[in-house]
This record gives structure tokens, sequence and C-alpha cells, in this order.
């Protein structure tokens, strides 16, 4: 793939990967504060997210470190986004 369409498909997965992540963590401080084990949610979340998205990071960069870099500036849009949202 070109580099003028892969970088801003880098960056819309970062996006992604970044809502996914993002919006998981409100999940599971929603689902969280009901629970009678708490820590086993935040826990077990916190392993699925970072999972996930770091497959994701390694899937979009495919060894070139703009893509990672890209992918990187899109999940840092991604929480600055759920930071001004929440």
């Amino acid at each position: 793939m070109t580099g003028s369409v892969a970088l801003p498909l880098a960056s819309l997965a970062g996006v992604l990967l970044g809502l996914g992540f993002f919006g998981g963590l409100w999940w599971t401080v929603r689902r969280a504060i009901d629970s009678r084990r708490p820590a086993l949610w935040v826990g077990g979340s916190l392993l699925l997210r970072m999972g996930c998205a770091v497959t994701g990071f390694v899937l979009v960069c495919a060894g070139d470190w703009r893509r990672l870099v890209a992918c990187l500036i899109g999940f840092w849009a991604a929480r600055w986004l759920a930071v001004r949202l929440g």
C-alpha cells in the first residue's frame, strides 16, 4: 500500500483502537461501581483492552515505524476526545 493511503488509514485505525480502548474503560468503570468484585472487572478489562490495542498496533504497523506513529497519533486523538467528552 502506498504511503499516501497507508498513513491516513493507520491514523484512522488508531482512532478506532482508541475509541474501543477508552470506550471499554468507560464501560468497565460503570460496571465496576455496581459490582461485588470491582477488582476483577478492572483487572480483566485492562488485560483485554491492552491485548486488543497491542494486537491492533502490531497488525496496523506491519513493521513500518511511520504507520506505528500515525496509529499512535490516532490513538492519542481518541484519548483527547474521550477526555473532552467525559
